[in-house]
């Protein structure tokens, strides 16, 4: 096992470093790489994607390139320019929103700061797709107040992410969503939920986003896109190329699986792995595998103390009670 730390371009997800554990199975290079503050039972599903990857049969694949969207962190509308500029051409970009600490120049914060980012790239990017992604932060009142303003600024979205946290929330706003053709995207309530599929059952959602790692590998994931058959966006969970590798092959693995990806966020990390990373080129990314440089991994080594950190988090999630 290799534990490195990465540092990122900007603050995502409210972290600047990005540390994960990677592994060369026989199948090739696998990552683990669940956030820090998960417990053995979430960062234990991480792990059997992990072992899939490295130690299981590669998926057959329907397609050898993958549409990526852009994804724009809860920066100020002067930044956006050069915070997209890494993800060179895209059709479609998610912009975060419902972030506590985002705040523009002005000082304007919350709903305002999100609208202020969200009208921004409307202007400066007119003939792209938008996708905002709130990660649950917003109560339902808030995201209805937020959706009637971008609908009063004729802005379409693509789809509104999690936009609030539980099922029965997001059941309640799908019906006041669609009153004016707004979908909604389950991301949280699928991947950290006991049933991934709840939120098809309680009809609580347009578009199904599946990441490959937290939903325990490729092949569980495929399975609920066969059970769900509903229009599914493969993303990331912010991994380095090798992670991103195996959600690649999820999305090119399933016919439904065909919208742009999530699947371009290497281009959030100041540094990767991999001395070729995945990073799109004309709005894709080619499937395929990628193995580490040596020298990368020498150089953003984490010190003894997280391997044996990770090392116990290893034993704890592989050792769990089934």
């Amino acid at each position: 096992m290799r534990v490195v730390c990465l540092p990122m371009r900007v603050k995502f997800r409210g972290i600047k470093m990005r540390e994960v554990a990677l592994f060369e199975g026989p199948s090739g290079w696998t990552e683990w790489s669940p956030f820090l503050e998960y417990e053995a039972d979430e960062a234990g599903a991480w792990l059997a994607a992990a072992i899939e990857f490295g130690w299981g049969e590669t998926p057959k694949l329907l397609r050898t390139s993958v549409g990526i969207n852009a994804t724009l962190a809860a920066v100020a509308p002067e930044q956006i320019t050069d915070a997209l500029g890494k993800f060179g051409d895209f059709n479609t970009v998610k912009i975060k929103v419902a972030e506590p600490s985002a705040s523009g120049t002005s000082g304007i914060s919350g709903i305002e700061a999100d609208l202020a980012r969200i009208r921004a790239v409307r202007e400066l990017y007119p003939g792209v797709r938008i996708r905002i992604d709130a990660n649950g932060g917003f109560s339902v009142e808030q995201a209805l107040a937020l959706a009637k303003e971008l609908a009063i600024d004729g802005i379409d979205l693509d789809y509104f992410e999690q936009p609030v946290r539980t099922i029965a929330e997001l059941a309640e706003l799908r019906v006041k969503l669609s009153r004016i053709g707004m979908r909604v995207a389950a991301d949280e309530s699928v991947r950290k939920v006991s049933d991934p599929m709840a939120v098809v059952h309680a009809n609580a959602a347009d578009v199904l986003v599946l990441k490959a790692q937290p939903l325990g590998g490729i092949q569980s994931a495929l399975r609920i896109i066969d059970e769900a058959r509903m229009p599914v966006t493969i993303s990331s969970a912010l991994e380095t190329s090798i992670g991103i590798s195996m959600g690649l092959h999820l999305a090119a693995a399933h016919e439904l699986a065909n919208h742009d990806a999530g699947l371009g966020t290497v281009a959030l990390l100041d540094e990767d792995i991999c001395d070729e990373p995945l990073i799109a080129e004309q709005g894709e990314l080619q499937v395929r595998r990628v193995s580490p440089s040596e020298a990368r991994l020498q150089k953003f080594a984490a010190g003894e103390d997280r391997r044996q950190w990770w090392l116990q988090r290893l034993r704890d999630c592989y050792l769990r009670p089934l």
